[in-house]
């Protein structure tokens, strides 16, 4: 069996034609993506305009958060010396039956 081969001569036309579909791709495939960045730059401004809004929301929930870590942070000082109190007290009471037991 022998290969075939392509013996047609080929001619300026038919390479111009090539080069003009080759040429109208390229142009195609540019205008594709200069659409597509566009559209990307407005889906950034979007973004953009998203986290200025959230960041105006987060603010005031931070400052709310700060005070109640405030607030907590001030029960635990005050509960501090109670509760240093009532571990004495429920250890002496342990102690006192434990020996009544005895």
């Amino acid at each position: 069996m022998t290969a075939m081969a392509d013996r047609t001569v080929r001619g300026e036309p038919e390479r111009s034609r090539i080069e003009a579909l080759t040429l109208s791709a390229l142009n195609a495939t540019v205008e594709r993506l200069a659409g597509g960045l566009d559209h990307l730059e407005g889906t950034l401004a979007i973004l953009d305009d998203l986290a200025k809004r959230l960041i105006v929301l987060v603010e005031p929930m931070e400052a709310i958060v700060d005070r109640i870590d405030d607030i907590v942070s001030l029960g635990e000082t005050v509960m501090s010396p109670l509760s240093v109190t009532e571990h004495a007290i429920r250890g002496m009471l342990d102690r006192l039956r434990n020996r009544a037991v005895r």
